[in-house]
């Protein structure tokens, strides 16, 4: 709108005007005003002139500053949980002051420039969880490279406990083969007890594909322990994907150490050392508290006592007929395969979606649950 214009034209026209285009004529009115007190129209900022439950300026503060001093575990619920402890220390209720929600301490870090914009990343409204609900219910394995002081490639083998998170081994070794995945998985069912089933990828150092008697060495120790191994899905990583993530945080706590480890065993060190740090002292966003902390935490209900019993929803043992068929949830059928009768197969389920494997531990394929039918057809294999 031209200012010269507006402040020349006479009622009538202005009138005319603001009937073909729509506007209130005191509209119209207020932005003439505005243009001749300001010599033209700008948009203004719509920020309010006062913010009282805006987070106080030391808190602010605060949240910078822990920004740096919890690199590299430093994200936005780390940083409220540590505002926590302080809030609790420094009696921040009697000073009027709140402990800001993640999104608030999300917005200061964006505000500050602390934080590196990632528009390719999913938003956590997106994602759909799915854990255990006993502690031991599920261990994840897996193994991870990192590098000594020399560039030499060494391995390291986490076992995570699905429900909890719990760290139950990280063990150090030099390449992934059976023997490392042998001592991680017997190391956590010393530290933590057997779990139910371990759950592995399918990298050779788990799986029995090169061996001819059809039954690897893990395989075995497994077995032995009183657990069920079952593998994810070829070229699906996000099966295992508590461990897989887990690696991320074990390499950045690795990188931001004085100096990278010279040897296997002075990486042992390091690793009993974040064990120990990421169990008791971290704050794991999953939970709102320590993994130790979400363990003990079950076992004041439950678990994790004793071997669980697997006769819940999520995990089932099913014999094939000799029709080749199984049946789920009450009387929902489906079809495996006659090749397979007689055999007892493992199914998880995840609400309406479940996923079969054989007694090795291989996917057999997987399928959704139609309520609206008895006879569910045959599985979707396992790509």
């Amino acid at each position: 709108m031209d200012a010269t214009l507006v402040a020349g034209v006479k009622i009538g026209n202005v009138s005319q005007w603001c009937r073909l285009n729509g506007v209130d004529r005191r509209t119209f009115y207020r932005h003439r005003q505005r243009i001749v007190a300001e010599g033209a129209w700008r948009p203004r900022s719509r920020r309010p002139r006062s913010s009282p439950a805006a987070a106080p300026a030391q808190v602010a503060e605060q949240i910078i500053g822990l920004r740096a001093a919890l690199a590299p575990d430093n994200g936005a619920d780390a940083i409220a949980a540590a505002l926590a402890a302080i809030a609790a220390r420094d009696c921040w209720r009697e000073r009027g002051w709140r402990v800001p929600h993640r999104s608030t301490v999300n917005k200061i870090l964006k505000r500050e420039g602390l934080v590196t914009p990632q528009p390719q990343k999913r938003p956590k409204s997106s994602w759909r969880r799915f854990a255990y609900a006993r502690p031991r219910d599920c261990y994840q394995i897996d193994a991870t490279q990192v590098r000594l002081a020399s560039g030499a490639p060494v391995v390291v083998f986490d076992v995570l406990d699905d429900c909890t998170r719990l760290l139950a081994a990280c063990l150090a070794a030099p390449a992934e083969t059976a023997a490392g995945a042998i001592a991680a998985i017997t190391a956590a069912a010393a530290a933590c007890g057997a779990p139910a089933i371990v759950l592995s990828d399918n990298g050779t150092a788990f799986t029995s594909r090169l061996t001819r008697g059809g039954t690897s060495s893990f395989t075995r120790t497994v077995t032995g322990l009183g657990s069920r191994l079952i593998h994810s899905a070829p070229y699906h990583p996000q099966t295992c994907g508590k461990v897989e993530r887990h690696h991320q945080t074990l390499k950045r706590w690795l990188a931001a150490q004085p100096a990278p480890p010279a040897t296997l065993p002075d990486l042992q060190l390091l690793l009993d050392t974040y064990r120990d740090y990421y169990n008791t002292a971290r704050h794991h966003s999953a939970h709102g508290t320590t993994p130790r902390q979400a363990w003990d935490a079950a076992a004041s209900h439950g678990g994790p006592g004793h071997l669980p019993r697997q006769d819940d929803a999520t995990v089932q043992r099913l014999t094939v007929t000799s029709n080749g068929n199984a049946t789920i949830a009450g009387n929902c059928v489906i079809h495996i395969g006659r090749r397979h009768a007689g055999t007892t197969i493992t199914i998880i389920r995840d609400q309406d979606h479940l996923t079969a494997y054989t007694p090795s531990g291989t996917p057999l394929g997987h399928l959704h649950i139609n309520h609206a039918k008895r006879y569910q057809g045959t599985l979707t294999p396992a790509a």
